[in-house]
């Protein structure tokens, strides 16, 4: 039920983002570090509103590789504390494969 909420709020906001860049079309004085530039303000606008998805995706992108790398870390040690476990005799029955409490990773924020 997360996906159609999100994608519904992203096609608001690009709605939104389209109607308040049509409205200003007039023209701007753009001052980039090494040059100057007249464009119109719609350029502006909608450039500003792409790179700053395209960075907001890319950090996301990131952030989801970091997390991935983290799970195959964990499912490793996880079956290699199995694995020995096992030659000492335990079942796999008696290991407890579910974090605890006391286990449990903290998640940064």
């Amino acid at each position: 039920m997360k996906g159609p909420g999100i994608l519904i709020s992203a096609l608001v906001f690009a709605l939104l983002i389209a109607i308040f860049a049509v409205i200003n079309i007039d023209s701007v004085h753009v001052n980039f570090l090494f040059t100057k530039a007249t464009l119109p303000l719609i350029l502006v606008i909608l450039g500003s509103t792409l790179l700053g998805g395209l960075t907001v995706g890319l950090l996301g992108m990131i952030r989801q590789i970091r997390l991935q790398r983290t799970v195959k870390s964990l499912e490793k040690q996880l079956a290699e504390f199995t694995t020995e476990a096992e030659l000492h005799g335990l079942s796999k029955a008696t290991i407890r494969t579910e974090p605890s409490e006391e286990a449990a990773v903290p998640q940064k924020e």
